[in-house]
């Protein structure tokens, strides 16, 4: 992430780092940030990144990009917010990912509006393009049969 922060910064972008104080402890911080947060808790983290973001984009990653993004998706499945949500599949690293959540519809996991929720792209511009014209859809009954 540190990459990925240097070039916004390096490109006159602002970025903003929440981090929990127990991590600042274990990690050296990016101290040249625009903002950076220091909060107690992972939740609290994850909650204020959650209101800041206008849109969700998940890199390749390992445990925690996951459970960070599958929970904004969830909450986005909820109704909890209308961002959109989506993987930059680099590489095609997230591919079992994505043949996951088919799978998952496939077998009735997943209603098809719920599927359709998780953007997808190779390119870093299309994706963000593609961010820019999305329109959440509002699915009223989360849970039930497939078909409905």
């Amino acid at each position: 992430m540190g990459i990925l922060a240097d070039a916004v910064l390096a490109a006159g972008g602002r970025v903003t780092g929440i981090i929990p104080h127990a991590l600042v402890q274990r990690e050296v911080e990016h101290r040249a940030l625009s903002e950076l947060r220091v909060v107690e808790t992972m939740h609290e983290r994850k909650q204020q990144m959650a209101e800041l973001a206008s849109a969700f984009i998940a890199l390749p990653g390992g445990y925690g990009t996951l459970e960070e993004f599958c929970e904004v998706l969830t909450w986005l499945q909820l109704g909890l917010h209308r961002k959109a949500c989506a993987l930059l599949n680099v590489a095609g690293f997230y591919d079992p990912l994505l043949a996951f959540f088919d799978h998952a519809l496939a077998e009735g996991f997943l209603k098809p509006a719920h599927r359709g929720l998780v953007l997808a792209d190779t390119n870093p511009l299309s994706l963000i393009d593609r961010l820019s014209r999305t329109e959440v859809p509002v699915v009223e009954k989360w849970i039930g049969p497939a078909d409905t």
